[in-house]
């Protein structure tokens, strides 16, 4: 029974699906979170957000105390053009108080432990603490009462949508704060504007109660910003934690991998020795018995058992020695022994190897071989393997009586390609990738159960690849195969122009020496 191996484009699709699937579990872990943590939240929100948006109120509030101070006392000086002392001394108490006892709250805020539980409490009294400075300036004109100018009360109005507009830019990211500070605000608009002419009580309440809504709504937008980069913020640690997680895994994915390469490396070694050692004894040994070299067997079916056994240990060998250069292929090991060679001569001797099989195989080799190319520079052993190989599976699967045709020549950036094309029945496109991975054997080689381990194409691409060449596998059912090794223009070794011999010193001037 074959079992089924798999291709790099199956592996792929595999990788694929599970990093889809690993995807779809991070969002559903991370959606399931985020409930939870809304389900825990008054807001609706993240409890993390909930404690981040508290935690600027309360650091804007407090960098901003230094501000509001100077401005509360200058405000409260002005008040002495139209009240007594005693009044404006006491609303001057009053909001520094209020303004004190607020930046106290959000110090204290600043310095509880997130872990404690008591967030929402705190978030809480930060509401309160809003709402109590807006209304102890929205009492400054109860306390010190209302001026009988025109220009004094439109004064008063302006001082206090200022403290409105401060309120709404510093309390944004708690909207609950905003819409009850708008509350005082909107009751001290009415009261300065409402002992007005019609005209001046609708221009001047409009204009105030627009200039309301719009702090209302800046702060709303500013809010919405804010959460946005919060959220942004939480996603991009997330990512990176994420990042973080998958560099470790891939870090020690990494060091498994080397190991397990070591670990081969080290099997593929021993094996091969282990392995090599009595199979070079059994082929010695049936080479004397098959060739009866000390005498007859005494019956025939012993002398075709031992070729049997001969056979068997030399394709045993052959596999081996495949598997051996494949891994030290793979593991960078396999060095290249360079030299200037000729391509044409290196496949003209690979091919007279490979005669005999074809015959016994009714099968005709025709050449094509382009003359006077310069010389490559290459293993030749390398090269010849690489011939040997695609001889051997167009041999082994070329129909008796049909040709292989054999072409060395040039290619169009300058380089120069060995092509060996036979007329057998071709491997369907799909396939292609499957038969020049390692062990990958097509459907027509598993269905004839024909001998192969599947690794001479990934040897010859690889072989190609450590020149810096391409390989090519052009293929049709019921049409044929041609597999092309490709060769770069720069490994192509071009003559240099001939040196002329230098001009005697004693020759006349315009001749030569001799």
């Amino acid at each position: 029974m074959q079992h089924h191996i798999p291709t790099a484009a199956e592996i792929e699709r595999k990788q694929t699906l599970a990093e889809r699937a690993q995807r779809q579990r991070r969002e559903m872990q991370r959606a399931v979170r985020d409930a939870r943590e809304k389900v825990t939240s008054d807001s609706g929100l993240n409890r993390a957000f909930d404690l981040e948006l508290a935690r600027e109120f309360a650091q804007n509030h407090v960098s901003a105390a230094l501000a509001l101070m100077p401005y509360t006392m200058i405000i409260a000086g002005t008040t002495l053009a139209w009240s007594s002392p005693a009044r404006t001394f006491a609303w001057l108490t009053l909001a520094l108080c209020v303004l004190a006892a607020q930046i106290l709250v959000c110090q204290r805020f600043l310095n509880i432990d997130p872990d404690s539980g008591r967030v929402l409490a705190w978030i809480k009294r930060l509401i309160v603490s809003e709402i109590a400075f807006v209304v102890s300036w929205a009492l400054l004109p109860s306390m010190v009462g209302v001026p009988e100018s025109e220009t004094l009360r439109l004064f008063l109005l302006f001082a206090v949508l200022v403290i409105g507009a401060v309120s709404t830019v510093l309390a944004h990211t708690l909207p609950n704060a905003v819409y009850g500070a708008a509350l005082p605000l909107g009751g001290v608009i009415v009261q300065l504007a409402i002992d007005r002419e019609p005209s001046e009580l609708w221009m001047i309440a409009g204009l105030s109660f627009t200039a309301l809504l719009l702090f209302v709504g800046l702060a709303n937008r500013l809010y919405a910003t804010t959460l946005d980069n919060l959220r942004t913020s939480a996603d991009k640690d997330r990512l990176y934690a994420e990042i973080e997680e998958t560099n470790g895994r891939l870090t020690e994915a990494t060091r498994r991998a080397e190991e397990a390469n070591a670990a081969k490396s080290r099997f593929l070694a021993t094996m091969s020795h282990e392995l090599r050692t009595p199979l070079n004894a059994i082929l010695g040994f049936s080479e004397v018995m098959k060739d009866q070299l000390f005498g007859p067997l005494g019956n025939e079916q012993y002398r075709t058992y031992v070729e049997d056994i001969h056979k068997s240990g030399e394709h045993l060998l052959a596999l081996i020695n495949e598997v051996l250069d494949l891994s030290r292929i793979e593991a960078g090991k396999h060095e290249l022994v360079e030299e200037a060679i000729d391509l044409v001569g290196a496949v003209e001797d690979s091919v007279r190897l490979m005669e005999l099989k074809a015959t016994s195989r009714n099968l005709r080799v025709e050449t094509a071989f382009t003359a006077g190319m310069p010389r490559l520079w290459a293993d030749e052993r390398a090269i010849r393997q690489i011939t040997l190989n695609l001889l051997s599976n167009a041999i082994k699967f070329t129909p008796p009586g049909a040709t292989i045709r054999i072409k060395v020549g040039w290619t169009q950036a300058g380089g120069q390609y060995l092509a060996v094309q036979d007329n057998g029945p071709g491997i369907p496109e799909d396939e292609i990738e499957t038969v020049l991975s390692t062990f990958g054997r097509g459907s027509r080689a598993i269905k004839n159960a024909d001998q192969g381990s599947g690794l001479g194409l990934p040897i010859v691409k690889s072989l190609v690849e450590l020149h810096g060449g391409a390989f090519r596998l052009l293929s049709r059912p019921r049409e044929g195969t041609e597999a092309i090794a490709i060769f770069p223009p720069a490994r192509v070794m071009t003559a240099m122009p001939a040196v002329e011999p230098p001009q005697s010193l004693f020759a006349p001037p315009g001749s030569r020496a001799a």
